[in-house]
């Protein structure tokens, strides 16, 4: 980890409504995350922890403040732009798995870059099957596959582009506690070998202490 600022937000408000109706999902939130850094964001349902994962993945818009990604402002970024700094800049994963049932653990994993009309690189790839615990299963389907594994190839789909930022909202809340820790110790593994940073929202205690840093939402309002 080094002390370069990855992310980082200035004043950072999401309201829905206006008036007394008003709620305010993120209040007036600042934040730094160094490069490297793995951040736990805890806090009671609806306290704004997906909302702010979803802001700081350009998912959704804030209703005021800034985003600085690498220094570059991204809530001044038009729909094309935000759209090419998810493909290039973030790995998302998420509680369900949103695999495609017709394609194979491969395809799926290398579906983004499809998309993007980009070859994979295959050595990579290998590299994420052997990670990951699917090299044995590159050919079979999703309903072939555990929760366990099927969150694994989520995972390989979500660090395929080589992301700089992984942004994880519950990934392990399906999964037992034997196949939670797997995936938390891959985790953990991919971002120290490949220099990411991670931010992971979780109720899991024991998952959030492995972090290097715990934050908490309450009302919008980080502490930690």
């Amino acid at each position: 980890m080094n002390d370069n600022i990855i992310i980082k937000t200035e004043k950072l408000v999401r309201q829905y409504g206006e008036g007394e109706t008003a709620l305010f999902a993120i209040n007036n939130v600042d934040l730094e995350v160094r490069s490297g850094e793995f951040v736990a964001v805890t806090g009671e349902s609806g306290s704004g922890k997906t909302t702010l994962l979803n802001c700081l993945g350009s998912l959704d818009r804030p209703t005021s403040g800034s985003i600085y990604f690498n220094g570059s402002d991204i809530t001044k970024m038009n729909d094309n732009q935000l759209s090419a700094y998810r493909r290039k800049n973030i790995g998302f994963i998420f509680q369900s798995y949103n695999l495609i049932p017709v394609l194979n653990v491969e395809e799926n994993i290398v579906l983004p870059l499809n998309l993007d009309d980009t070859k994979p690189d295959m050595d990579y790839l290998e590299e994420l099957l052997r990670l990951t615990g699917l090299d044995k299963k590159r050919t079979n389907f999703p309903h072939e596959l555990s929760g366990g594994q099927q969150q694994r190839v989520a995972f390989a789909r979500a660090l395929i582009h080589k992301p700089q930022l992984i942004l994880a909202d519950e990934p392990t809340g399906n999964l037992d506690s034997k196949n939670s820790r797997e995936i938390i110790s891959i985790l953990k593994s991919s971002i120290k070998k490949y220099d990411q940073t991670l931010i992971l929202i979780t109720h899991d205690g024991s998952i959030a202490a492995q972090a290097d840093r715990i934050l908490h939402i309450t009302d919008g309002v980080i502490s930690g």
